[in-house]
């Protein structure tokens, strides 16, 4: 089992474009009678830290020790940033720009989707003392600095003249690693950079528009514009795709996507930047930073909104190892920690999580019509699995037929499950306690009173049903027919 580095004895120093993102919640049950758009009606707002911002919480999510530098203007939207640094545990230091409001981008939400964007900002260069004491504030922040990330969003921090030049001059004569997520196509004010993170689009609008189609011709470019920009390394974001990084002049490295669905892209490069920067601020290789950045990315894309990544989450999915190592979906097979937390992703966007359990020895249409009739009764199924041991004490020294490996490589290949687990004990108790299900699914051959779990379920107000089975189906009776055959 592998590994997370030890992320909170990285120091990271970011600076860039920090905004507040905020999110109207809302109904929409009616078009309005003005003009042919929806009603909302707003229920809750919630506010959450945004561009730069969303890097440095990333960072704090990952138990790193984060300092931010940015601007903001006198108003509501800045007092509600200093409540989230401390609410994310960031140092966060804003110097006020008085030409400008803070940026705030205000998403309208209804039924988990983004019905518009509301943008208020001022994306001209900020004013000359404001990014005096800008500088003056990195400075003295720089000497503690593991690592420097420089979240470039176009909206004023980066915008003068040799600005973005003197920040990176003064991160490589302290020896500290500076990675930037790019802006526009003006990547000279980004020589000598250690990495740079842009996405497909803003890479191709600077190499050439249709390279993503070829991954040769891709790499080929990226080492061209290492070259001439003096970095390090390029780290192109894919999209489902994955990534490419580029180191010098060796071979490329493209990494495929680890997302199993995407529902929300909002924030990823923030989260790529974030892990890639920890990683090379500890002095771990490029490849090992980008496949973990890889991996974070995996699991925020599947979030609504703007959120940094979940630590135990990366953690899991890190010592789980990749999903084509072996048969079937080994991305559903989860540890109970990874399940854990995929359970609450999937809860924080209203899909009703079922759970079941058995040993699923030779699995059989008994099997089948349980599973599928159990994920029938709500969105996701996650189904426990008793390890080999468990089933040996269960069923007695000559089960199971099939080692828990080859049951849940089995049981992940159907399209009615979302996750397998497997756990050690006897029972599934404290699984249940740990993923708490909305649903808990038991066949009809049990009564309510035999059901494990039961009580735990509805204690915290989920629901215990039973599903009818198919008679006459038993991975015993079918060991014991093909035994009585040889």
């Amino acid at each position: 089992m592998r590994h997370l580095p030890d992320f909170s004895q990285a120091k990271l120093l970011v600076m860039g474009d920090v905004m507040l993102d905020r999110y109207v919640w809302g109904t929409v049950n009616r078009i309005s009678p003005e003009a042919p758009v929806p009603v909302v009606r707003t229920q809750e707002t919630t506010d959450v830290l945004g561009g730069a911002g969303n890097v440095a919480a990333n960072l704090s999510s990952l138990g790193c020790q984060v300092q931010l530098l940015g601007i903001c203007g006198t108003d509501e939207p800045a007092d509600r940033l200093y409540h989230l640094f401390d609410e994310k545990g960031v140092d966060g230091h804003l110097e006020v720009a008085d030409d400008r409001p803070t940026i705030t981008k205000t998403r309208i939400m209804s039924q988990g989707q983004q019905l518009f964007r509301l943008d208020k900002e001022c994306d001209h260069p900020i004013p000359e003392t404001a990014g005096d004491r800008l500088m003056e504030a990195f400075e003295k922040r720089l000497v503690d600095a593991d690592g420097v990330i420089l979240s470039d969003y176009g909206k004023g921090v980066f915008g003068r003249s040799g600005f973005t030049e003197a920040v990176i001059e003064k991160c490589r004569k302290a020896g500290v690693p500076v990675c930037v997520d790019p802006k526009g196509t003006d990547w000279e004010r980004y020589c000598y950079a250690t990495a740079i993170t842009p996405n497909t689009a803003e890479f191709e609008a600077v190499a050439g528009a249709g390279l993503d189609r070829v991954p040769s011709e891709m790499s080929n470019a990226a080492k061209t514009l290492c070259r001439k920009f003096s970095l390090d390394a390029l780290l192109v974001t894919r999209g489902g795709k994955g990534m490419c990084l580029v180191t010098g002049e060796r071979p490329p490295y493209f990494i495929p996507s680890r997302a199993r669905e995407v529902f929300d892209v909002s924030g990823a490069g923030d989260t790529v930047i974030a892990v890639f920067a920890a990683g090379l601020a500890l002095r771990i290789p490029f490849a090992v930073a980008a496949d973990l950045a890889n991996r974070a990315a995996g699991i925020v894309v599947g979030q609504l909104g703007t959120r940094p990544v979940n630590l135990d989450a990366l953690a899991a999915d890190y010592a789980y190892g990749d999903p084509d190592d072996g048969v079937g979906r080994q991305d559903k097979i989860l540890s109970r920690d990874a399940a854990a937390c995929q359970v609450v992703e999937w809860q924080d966007r209203r899909f009703k999580v079922v759970f079941t359990n058995g040993c699923f020895d030779l699995l059989h249409p008994g099997h089948i019509q349980l599973l599928e009739q159990a994920r029938a009764q709500g969105d996701c199924l996650v189904v426990g699995l008793n390890s080999d041991a468990s089933v040996r004490r269960l069923k007695g020294p000559a089960r199971p037929i099939l080692t828990e490996r080859d049951r849940s490589a089995v049981l992940s290949a159907l399209a009615c499950v979302d996750a397998v687990v497997i756990f050690e004990q006897d029972t599934p108790l404290e699984l249940i306690g740990a993923l708490k299900p909305d649903i808990l699914v038991k066949g009809s051959d049990y009564a309510l009173h035999e059901i494990v779990g039961r009580d735990v379920v509805e204690a915290y107000g989920g629901e215990v049903r039973r599903v009818q089975i198919l008679d006459g189906y038993s991975t015993t009776r079918i060991a014991d027919q093909l035994s009585r055959r040889e």
